[in-house]
């Protein structure tokens, strides 16, 4: 794997995987904690630190950053509690924090690495130029390897009006492909910006030839080629990307509406500030890739630093966030798009979807009504709508958005798979087994092959839908099958073909999947209360209380508790099979 990033030494590597990874350097993870509600600092220096360091466990970057400037003013001098909130500062997007323990580490720490990173930026953003190459030589190895502070550098240059040092900086970077990719795309970039466009084009579509699945580099050298009077391979470039990669990318679409209405395209990159940022979040997305997504947080924030207004470096600083549970922060970046990007209604849904998370649900609702009202014919916020009633359990009005969903689709396509599935949940939900099994045969018909775990997802619950119905036993049988291929380490879906074999009446194949079931999610009671039925018949009457008596113990659903509960007193024989097999919606809804 190629080294595409600062180096940071490994002290403050540490610091700042323990901060963005929920942990604590030296210490277990607190993983029970929970996210820190109020901000009220400690009266002492030892409760802000325990305070910041159950903060961290939590993933609460916020809290952590609040307590720890707190601990930082008790006792100033120490030099590990100061890189402790320096990078919890930088996490939390607390920039004015970040450069002023920046400053301080580097006045008892010259070679920390990430604190003359912050450095360099900050004299980025501030156009003094020589300063930040200054910073970004100390804080860099001197070679060549060091591709982030080669490229910040050359852009340090750039903005100086040096472009042959800017290129000749670029050209340092040699020997493996990555680098080639980077070094070509900064020089187009450059040189474009210098008016040296012939040049620039010859640089960029090096790049482009290159990577030609990079949907950055895509819209870069489409908006060039469109500059440059050429329309037709313009649309091209990005038409190959759709079919090849992605259809229906919301920048993609938005570059070809205007090239098509002939609408001139503006540059990406237009300044020093947005082609440093540019190089941040291009080494965030590599990072990404390689799995390194601590790296990737701070660089994102860098980015948005110098450049408020990249689109790309939002989202994905957003979906990071996200991702690590820090909700109501993603929801404030999404909150930061900015309204003429073609991403801003993909912010605006993200925004709606994290509100319901938060357990706003109203004013989540809310929200994306007013989206609505604003893009009637926005089917994906419509959706979005329908996913929120239906995480409600609110199932009439979410098959009612679903139809309105549909109804603006026309015909639809493979990527309208999911809608379809949601729908024949709702549908399910609300005794509308007709509609409900149409629409997720036509899913599983759109849906491409290569999307294994949404198909297994599919195949579970129409498959387990017909089973609890006593319908098409074989070829649910089947589906659950190849479900189970799939996914053969999800409890959920192994529990459905057990309960397949339970209603074809063969117990010991029912037994055997339902143990597996159980091994996977020992905790949920409907598998506990699948296997104890099971149990029961194949007369195994003991074991069979004792797994509902587990179930009921496990907080089952109201409906199932009393159900639960009849069998633990008069065993299975007087009453019907239990009914809480159709709950595929645990992992499929």
């Amino acid at each position: 794997m190629v080294d595409v990033t600062f180096q940071i030494d490994g002290r403050s590597a540490a610091l700042m995987l323990a901060f963005i990874a929920g942990l604590h350097v030296g210490m277990p993870a607190l993983a029970q904690a929970r996210p820190v509600d109020k901000f009220e600092p400690a009266e002492s220096l030892e409760g802000n630190y325990l305070a910041a360091v159950v903060a961290g466990s939590a993933r609460d970057l916020g809290a952590a950053s609040i307590y720890l400037r707190e601990a930082i003013k008790n006792d100033p001098q120490n030099s590990e509690l100061l890189e402790r909130g320096f990078v919890a500062f930088l996490a939390d997007g607390a920039m004015n924090e970040t450069f002023r323990a920046a400053e301080k580490l580097i006045q008892r720490d010259a070679t920390n690495g990430l604190a003359q990173l912050a450095l360099g930026v900050r004299a980025l953003k501030q156009k003094n130029y020589t300063a930040a190459r200054t910073q970004l030589q100390r804080g860099g190895r001197g070679r060549s390897a060091d591709i982030t502070a080669t490229l910040l550098a050359a852009w340090a240059y750039s903005g100086s009006g040096e472009t042959n040092r800017a290129l000749e900086t670029l050209d340092r970077l040699k020997g493996e492909a990555t680098f080639d990719r980077f070094r070509d795309f900064h020089a187009g970039l450059i040189l474009d910006i210098a008016g040296r466009r012939n040049d620039a084009n010859r640089r960029l579509k090096a790049a482009y030839d290159a990577e030609k699945t990079n949907l950055r580099l895509v819209d870069l050298w489409a908006r060039q080629q469109a500059r440059a009077g050429d329309s037709d391979a313009a649309l091209a470039t990005l038409n190959d990307f759709e079919q090849r990669v992605r259809p229906n990318h919301p920048i993609v679409r938005d570059a070809i509406a205007k090239i098509s209405s002939k609408e001139p395209l503006q540059r990406i990159v237009g300044n020093t500030q947005q082609g440093a940022a540019e190089v941040l979040y291009g080494l965030a997305s590599a990072g990404i890739l390689q799995g390194d997504e601590a790296t990737a947080l701070l660089y994102l924030r860098f980015a948005a630093y110098l450049d408020p207004g990249h689109d790309l470096a939002v989202l994905t600083l957003a979906d990071i966030l996200e991702r690590a549970k820090q909700t109501e922060d993603a929801v404030q970046v999404y909150r930061r798009m900015p309204e003429n990007s073609p991403l801003r209604p993909v912010a605006d849904i993200q925004i709606g979807l994290g509100l319901e998370q938060l357990g706003k649900t109203e004013e989540a609702v809310k929200h994306l009504e007013t989206i609505i009202a604003a893009r009637p014919e926005d089917v994906d916020a419509i959706s979005a709508l329908g996913n929120i009633y239906r995480s409600r359990k609110r199932f009439e009005e979410a098959a009612a958005t679903y139809d309105k969903a549909v109804a603006k689709l026309g015909t639809p396509g493979r990527s309208n798979w999911d809608l379809l599935y949601s729908r024949g949940i709702a549908y399910e939900r609300t005794k509308k087994w007709p509609q409900a099994e149409a629409d997720l045969r036509k899913a599983l018909e759109l849906m491409p092959e290569a999307l294994s775990r949404e198909r297994a997802l599919v195949l579970n619950y129409l498959g387990y839908s017909l089973v609890d119905q006593n319908l098409k036993l074989e070829e649910a049988l089947g589906m659950l099958r190849r479900a189970v291929e799939l996914r053969p380490r999800d409890g959920y879906i192994i529990d459905s073909l057990g309960w397949a074999h339970y209603r074809l009446g063969r117990y010991d194949e029912a037994v055997t999947e339902l143990e597996k079931a159980m091994e996977l999610r020992p905790s949920d009671p409907v598998i506990n209360d699948h296997l104890g039925d099971v149990y029961w018949k194949t007369g195994r009457y003991l074991e069979a209380r004792f797994q509902w008596n587990y179930a009921r113990d496990l907080g089952p659903e109201p409906d199932d508790l009393t159900r639960i509960q009849r069998k633990i007193e008069k065993g299975l024989d007087d009453q019907a099979p239990s009914a809480n097999a159709a709950e595929p919606k645990k992992d499929g809804g």
